[in-house]
Order: structure tokens, then sequence, then C-alpha cells
């Protein structure tokens, strides 16, 4: 069976997807917690035996109904809650979430989006429209990181 994601007895590998496609960005609107009714990068966990950009691009399909290519590593960051997420007690003395999250830059090759799986909305944002969607500051440093990153493959085409 599975390990809980909830009050884990390790670090979960966690893996996101920012696609930029035409100078936008997929976001979704979780469905489950951590962050419950936010918007966010699409993404989830890493199963057993699989790549990190097999991986993405199941996560992807999953939530959103888009065949991606996975191109470059964004960023690596961690993410921890502790108790209910609203404060720094602990409860049953661990963390109640913890993830290591590799977030990648990916190129959109089929599908149109759609809500999957736990999301329960998609939506395309241009970067100077990301402040509407109350993205988490890592979430929005990682997107503008790839929007950067997807201007300067531009470039080097």
């Amino acid at each position: 069976m599975a390990s809980s994601r909830e009050y884990p007895e390790r670090p979960v590998v966690g893996i996101g997807g920012v696609i930029i496609d035409h100078g936008r960005t997929l976001l979704i609107r979780r469905g489950s917690e951590p962050l419950l009714g936010e918007w966010s990068i699409p993404g989830g966990t890493l199963e057993l035996g699989e790549s990190l950009q097999e991986g993405v691009a199941r996560e992807l399909l999953e939530e959103t109904g888009v065949e991606v290519r996975v191109l470059d590593l964004i960023e690596v960051f961690d993410r921890i809650y502790l108790g209910d997420g609203s404060s720094r007690v602990e409860v049953k003395g661990r963390p109640r979430f913890h993830f290591v999250i590799a977030d990648y830059l990916c190129e959109r090759i089929s599908g149109e989006p759609r809500a999957g799986s736990d999301v329960t909305d998609v939506a395309f944002a241009r970067e100077d429209e990301l402040a509407r969607f109350h993205l988490t500051e890592t979430a929005t440093r990682v997107v503008k990181k790839a929007f950067a990153m997807a201007r300067a493959r531009q470039v080097a085409k």
C-alpha cells in the first residue's frame, strides 16, 4: 500500500510542469490538500519506477488533459506544512505534509485543457495576469522563471 501524503514517514517527491504556450501558462485550481481551492502549477507525486520526466508528463495529462514534452528543469525546492498549515504546531510529532518538488518547463504537444483528476478548474494566464490567481510566492517565482526560460529558448532558435 502506498504511503500517505499526509503525515508521511519521509519526504514525498513532488513534480510539476509549467506549460508556456503562446505567451500563456496553464494553471490549475487544486481539488485537494495542500492548498485546496488555490491556483497552482499542475503536478503531483512521482510514482515508484517512474522517471521525473515521465511523472511530469503523466501528471499533466491526468490533471489537465494536455500531452506535453518535458524540456528543462526550472527549480527544485521543498514545501513543509506543519500541523494544519496555519500554525507552527506539529500534529503527531511530525509535519502534516513534506514535499521535495521538481518543476519543469514543458511544451504542449496536444490536447485541450480540462480539469481532471484532483483539479477543479484550469485557466491560461499571461505573465502580467499572474497576480489575479494569488499563487504562492514560490509558484509565482517558478512560473516567472519558466516564462524567462521560454523566451530564451525562442531567441536561441
